[in-house]
């Protein structure tokens, strides 16, 4: 055992310290974006998972003289247990706020750190420094790819008229669609006792200030007791 700690320990210590380096980098990406998994979760999940595969890189030396039909050290299985748990992390991040569900770039983020985590562990150095610049580069180079890019914008329209009004849904559709958005999966809703009706429906646009100029114009129809405009999050 004295041997092992002698002889391994560099090895050891570069395998752990690299992958604290490369789940922090990943993270300082995810810290900078105001995400919250961010520095200190994605080091930690690197560094986790490169200290679990140690274990089946030097279980020869921690376990000499055990009978070798007893040792059970799978690195696949191994791998595969990191990435089962390292899916409950993941899923604590994504979050559903309203009509939007955020959080899921980070936890593919978490996922890929624990990849990275797994090679470094079993020295595979060459891939994890491969990996560890893809990923950076997908979170931050395709993020502005994705700002430039375009693409539809999606928004929750809520409007509550009084039932008795003149505003129908037709007239609605007519102040969303001069604004060049489009509608889809209309709800409708009888409130207050019968006295106000709602439109729910999902609107959407390639301009995000579409969103803006729709609140703008329904602010100007006199008949709507109250709308709600909810873009949905990025």
């Amino acid at each position: 055992m004295t041997d092992f700690f002698s002889d391994d320990l560099m090895t050891i210590f570069i395998r752990l310290v690299t992958a604290l380096l490369a789940g922090g980098i990943i993270g300082l990406e995810r810290t900078y974006n105001g995400r919250p998994a961010g520095f200190r979760t994605h080091s930690l999940v690197c560094m986790s998972s490169s200290l679990l595969m140690l274990l089946t890189v030097f279980q020869w030396k921690l376990l000499e003289g055990v009978p070798i039909e007893t040792i059970r050290v799978d690195p696949t299985r191994m791998g595969q247990g990191i990435m089962t748990g390292i899916g409950f992390l993941g899923a604590g991040v994504i979050m559903k706020e309203r009509f939007s569900v955020r959080g899921l770039t980070t936890a593919a983020s978490i996922w890929v750190t624990a990849s990275i985590g797994i090679l470094l562990g079993i020295g595979f150095f060459s891939a994890a420094a491969v990996a560890t610049l893809l990923a950076l580069g997908t979170l931050s180079v395709f993020r502005w790819f994705e700002s430039v890019l375009p693409s539809l914008q999606f928004a929750r329209l809520s409007v509550r008229t009084l039932r008795r009004s003149e505003l129908t849904e037709d007239e609605l559709l007519a102040v969303v669609n001069e604004l060049g958005m489009t509608c889809s999966t209309s709800s409708y809703y009888l409130e207050g006792e019968g006295k106000y009706i709602r439109y729910e429906m999902t609107v959407y646009s390639r301009k995000t200030e579409s969103f803006r100029q729709l609140a703008n114009a329904l602010s100007e129809v006199e008949q709507i007791q109250e709308f709600h405009v909810i873009p949905r999050a990025s």
